[in-house]
């Protein structure tokens, strides 16, 4: 019996794996966080659809809830698919929800999509790592859940330099851009905001650490911090 967790990637159906999309179309159940990820749902027609959303409605689903869930439809041995956006362990609760399933018993298949921390700066046209501008890329879950250990050592954040990506992090824009001020980024540090990403309704929004992006954009929002995000390559629109 076998649960497999999907990487959706960043919202456009188009980025998802192969081995996603063949697992949704002889999927039986689909377990999923948000009413924006219909179109990638939809890759599972016959499948029954549980919606767990974090945004919109139905009301989300506390977390050892979505476990339970996953771990009952495991037991049936039907075909289980938990989409995770993105990547299923990058900055996500898969890897908990992985180690529920294993110890109640349950094989788990981790399926990896693509991360909106490179997918994102990408659909923006920002090259995350450029050799004459940033050697080094740190990710970092910008919310506050309890459940992360400590705070962000925003200190060795900032002596690190290169690029920096803060996902999950609409809320706390404000406070990470100036935590990363006392720590002694430059002001004039470029920051861009990418909302929506691969999406139609993708837009960015740019700024500084010294004046930010307004965090109010609409979710799910990407940030990107340092040199490379002054940059913008063009791209062609398919």
């Amino acid at each position: 019996m076998t649960v497999h967790l999907v990487g959706a990637g960043p919202g456009d159906p188009d980025l998802l794996t192969r081995r996603g999309a063949a697992l949704l179309e002889r999927a039986e159940h689909v377990v999923y966080d948000r009413p924006s990820m219909a179109g990638i749902v939809a890759l599972a027609p016959d499948a029954q659809h549980h919606c767990v959303g974090k945004q919109g409605a139905p009301p989300a689903v506390a977390q050892p809830e979505i476990n339970d869930l996953l771990v009952s439809l495991g037991r049936t041995g039907a075909c289980v698919v938990r989409l995770k956006a993105g990547d299923p362990c990058v900055v996500s609760r898969g890897g908990e929800e992985a180690l529920a399933l294993a110890a109640a018993g349950l094989d788990v298949d981790i399926v990896p999509g693509v991360s909106a921390a490179v997918a994102a700066p990408a659909a923006a046209g920002i090259p995350v790592m450029v050799r004459q501008r940033a050697r080094t890329m740190t990710v970092v879950a910008g919310n506050d859940d309890p459940a992360y250990p400590g705070e962000v050592d925003w200190d060795a954040v900032a002596r690190l330099g290169g690029t920096v990506v803060v996902l999950t992090g609409r809320a706390a824009l404000p406070r990470i851009t100036a935590g990363l001020r006392a720590a002694g980024m430059a002001p004039g540090t470029p920051v861009a905001a990418i909302s929506a990403a691969s999406r139609p309704r993708q837009r960015v929004v740019r700024g500084t650490l010294a004046e930010p992006p307004d965090a109010r954009l609409p979710p799910p929002l990407t940030v990107v911090i340092g040199d490379v995000a002054g940059m913008e390559v063009r791209r062609a629109h398919s």
